[in-house]
């Protein structure tokens, strides 16, 4: 046999055991999560309880990175440029998949090839809540009062093309409204506006918005998932309420940079999973109106497919466009 060809093919055995060395030696440093978002919101939250609890396991120390802005794209524009090592990670989103790549005509990260998918870590239903001044109790009642008032009642949302206002266009679609749309600059000012009576309707996150429920302050009309959220089982869905199959769920989860060896993405996709299998972290996220998922890799990135084709539609019908 030739010399050069015994050589090749050493060299190509020995690779075969060279990758997993090296995820088995990650970490050997300390790795981040970029969050596109400041601090306190849903992805946050869950990549705080992620990284305190690696932390414990990996014997390294696992610290999350707040880049705020541009809907989270300058967060995903870092990761699809940094080194393919598994020691910069990205707390990933609805928006950075299935919503920037329809909503903005040039984006600075490449999603299907910057960006790899390793973990599905949850997914985040919304919920209708609405000024106590409207004189409605649930949403087939806010249906029929806007219906009365076509282009009078205005909603808020944390902005154009957030998952906030897409989720609210699509229930606008489905049942037939024509209502004003305020965009705001993230979510604490249009919160602001809603519970001073400026705006009367949005589309949030219960994480949010239930305290102000809970305080009278806001009335909760229904939620976004398809099925009642276990830990809030007195809210009716909106499906139930007169718009069957309606759904609009955001969605989470933990992604590294394109190109990053398989290996090194199953061992965080493993730690993240086991993460979001403890008892007291399943029930925080729970208590937020998170459900904790925990998927593979492969379903993770099929997950992502789906929502591309069903997010795409909804941006295009919106209308909405940012340059």
């Amino acid at each position: 046999m030739n010399i050069k060809y015994l050589f090749l093919l050493s060299f190509l055995f020995g690779l075969g055991g060279v990758v997993p060395a090296v995820a088995q030696n990650y970490p050997n440093k300390t790795v981040r999560i970029l969050v596109g978002f400041a601090p306190g919101g849903s992805t946050d939250i869950v990549a705080r309880l992620i990284a305190q609890e690696m932390t414990k396991n990996v014997g390294q120390q696992v610290v999350v990175d707040n880049r705020p802005g541009a809907g989270g794209n300058i967060a995903a524009e870092l990761v699809s440029k940094a080194p393919p090592d598994g020691y910069t990670l990205h707390a990933c989103t609805t928006g950075v998949f299935a919503i920037q790549p329809f909503l903005y005509s040039k984006l600075p990260y490449d999603p299907e090839k910057g960006i790899a998918p390793v973990t599905q870590t949850g997914t985040l239903p919304y919920i209708i809540v609405v000024h106590p001044s409207l004189p409605v109790k649930g949403t087939r009642d806010f249906i029929n009062f806007v219906k009365a008032r076509p282009n009078q009642i205005n909603y808020a949302s944390s902005g154009v093309g957030t998952a906030s206002h897409l989720s609210a266009a699509l229930f606008a679609s489905a049942a037939g409204l024509n209502m004003v749309h305020v965009p705001y600059k993230g979510t604490g000012n249009a919160m602001s506006d809603l519970l001073a009576g400026q705006v009367v309707m949005i589309f949030d996150q219960p994480v949010s918005s239930m305290p102000h429920v809970q305080a009278g302050k806001l009335r909760v009309l229904g939620i976004s998932s398809g099925q009642r959220f276990s830990t809030m089982k007195d809210i009716p869905t909106i499906a139930e309420q007169g718009l069957p199959g309606f759904e609009a769920i955001s969605w989470a989860g933990i992604c590294a940079p394109g190109g990053t060896p398989k290996p090194i993405i199953d061992r965080v996709y493993n730690e993240v999973a086991r993460v979001l299998k403890v008892p007291d972290i399943r029930d925080r996220l729970l208590r937020d109106g998170i459900e904790p998922v925990g998927s593979t890799p492969e379903q993770y990135a099929e997950h992502i497919k789906r929502e591309m084709v069903k997010w795409g539609k909804v941006v295009k019908d919106s209308g909405a466009k940012v340059e």
